[in-house]
């Protein structure tokens, strides 16, 4: 069982990592939808920071052995939730590139295209 000193210690923990992620949104170094599963988790971590029998009470329901193995089974399913959000967020940002590019490209195929048309012009008239 974890003490009463120990829960104040964890749950005062968490309440600042959820400041910091607070604080990292509002300067905008890092974008809400993100963070979101972050905040989930902290705040399922601080419920079970202060009711460490409902920890209890959860891995018996799923059965699983220790509480101590619940929490690494959490662990390992919020690992994959990160990695398949970040792994949607770059597959969005790789289609976003490859439009970039090829906006630019043809930008400049364009730009190419005039500059060509002026120098044309510009013989045409020094010809005249």
């Amino acid at each position: 069982m974890m003490t009463v000193k120990l829960q104040v210690v964890i749950a005062l923990a968490i309440l600042v990592v959820f400041a910091i992620l607070v604080n990292m949104i509002r300067k905008r170094s890092l974008e809400l939808k993100y963070s979101l599963v972050w905040m989930m988790v902290l705040c399922a971590l601080f419920i079970f920071a202060c009711a460490p029998k409902l920890l209890i009470v959860v891995s018996d329901f799923l059965g699983i052995y220790a509480p101590v193995n619940m929490i690494f089974f959490l662990g390992f399913c919020f690992s994959l939730v990160i990695i398949f959000s970040l792994t949607v967020a770059l597959s969005r940002l790789s289609n976003s590139i490859r439009t970039l590019d090829q906006i630019v490209a043809l930008n400049e195929k364009k730009l190419s295209e005039l500059e060509q048309e002026l120098r044309e012009a510009k013989e045409k008239l020094s010809e005249d």
